[in-house]
């Protein structure tokens, strides 16, 4: 493997852990990118990589993002996320969720872990057998905690429509057509969320009978996943897998606003300018998707003090995403910097690294 602290995106990690377990077969990456303001916060994902090089690569960009993410949310915690290399089958046990919980256990409270890509509540309830820090875990009826995809497709929601404002000079999104790449969990919930306001849906999947499945339910259209990024729509909408904004992408885009919920959408640091220069605005994917770590944030720190997390504290805190997205926006027209370079001046600056 390549030594981590030369890649690009190692960007001064605090602490990185090599994890592997012989008798339960497991073998994970944490990355810790910043305790400046709390305990690191991030999901584990549960994912096959052909080559480990690419596991470090997204732990190390994953948790940067995380860091930016919750300082930008003004949740008092730090940035970090893990991935578990599974074999080519997925393989995951819950001999390897405990052995993992044993990890995260082994780090004193360092970083705190939840739900990601290929992850479940139940894969929290088991990891959580061997360690207190986590989160995502069930939530009593009236609680927040849980699943975090709803919460996250709320605040995606709302940042689609305070783009649709700025940019569109819109305030209702009746009519307004957005194309939505991933129909998982959040990307389904965005969907829907959509819809009920009147816009008009084209949907892609790598599983195309969800799409098919979801396209019909909301009377929209579903696309294979090679055109949904060249569809002429309002707004698109990115909500699987990261890196799809790269050179070839960005100059098919028919659209003149990106806002969506995948992480580091961003294939390298330019395309932000890429994006700015097409007059494409971009809503910074780790401020527009943090509605899930609100969520599950305030459900460990809520835990943490015995009591139960305030739905409508979390609620609260997720209406303030499209205020953030706004101010990033303005700052972006005074400045002439591209969205992507404001916000992560002002992330980098609250977690003391301006």
């Amino acid at each position: 493997m390549t030594a981590f602290w030369t890649e690009a995106d190692f960007d001064e990690h605090e602490r990185i852990e090599f994890v592997h377990d012989r008798a339960s077969g497991l073998s994970a990456i944490i990355a810790i990118h910043s305790t400046h303001l709390g305990p690191a916060a991030g999901g584990t994902r549960f994912w096959h990589y052909p080559k480990a090089e690419a596991g470090m690569r997204d732990a190390l960009r994953l948790s940067r993002g995380m860091s930016y993410k919750n300082a930008m949310a003004g949740l008092p915690m730090g940035g970090g996320k893990a991935v578990m290399l599974l074999d080519e089958k997925g393989t995951k046990t819950p001999e390897m969720l405990r052995a993992y919980g044993d990890a995260v256990e082994a780090l004193g409270g360092a970083y705190v872990t939840a739900e990601d890509v290929g992850a479940s509540v139940q894969d929290m309830v088991t990891i959580s057998e061997r360690t207190r820090h986590v989160c995502g875990l069930p939530a009593a009826e009236g609680d927040a905690g849980g699943d975090p995809s709803p919460y996250t497709a709320m605040g995606i929601f709302l940042g689609i429509k305070a783009a649709v404002s700025h940019r569109l000079g819109k305030d209702e999104l009746d009519g307004v057509h957005v194309a939505l790449q991933g129909c998982g969990n959040v990307g389904s919930g965005v969907a829907r969320l959509l819809a009920s306001e009147g816009a008009r849906l084209t949907l892609a999947d790598i599983d195309t009978d969800r799409a098919k499945r979801l396209a019909s339910d909301l009377d929209g259209e579903a696309v294979s996943t090679s055109d949904i990024l060249s569809v002429e729509c309002d707004v698109l909408s990115p909500n699987a897998l990261g890196a799809i904004l790269d050179d070839d992408s960005i100059a098919r885009l028919a659209t003149p606003i990106v806002a969506g919920g995948a992480n580091n959408q961003l294939k390298r640091a330019e395309h932000g300018a890429m994006l700015a220069e097409r007059g494409i605005l971009y809503a910074p994917d780790y401020v527009i998707n943090a509605g899930g770590i609100i969520d599950v944030a305030l459900e460990y720190l809520a835990r943490q003090q015995g009591k139960p997390c305030d739905i409508d504290e979390v609620r609260e805190r997720i209406e303030q995403i499209p205020v953030r997205l706004q101010q990033i926006w303005r700052e972006s027209d005074t400045t002439g910097l591209s969205s992507d370079i404001v916000a992560d001046k002002m992330a980098q600056k609250l977690i003391g690294r301006g």
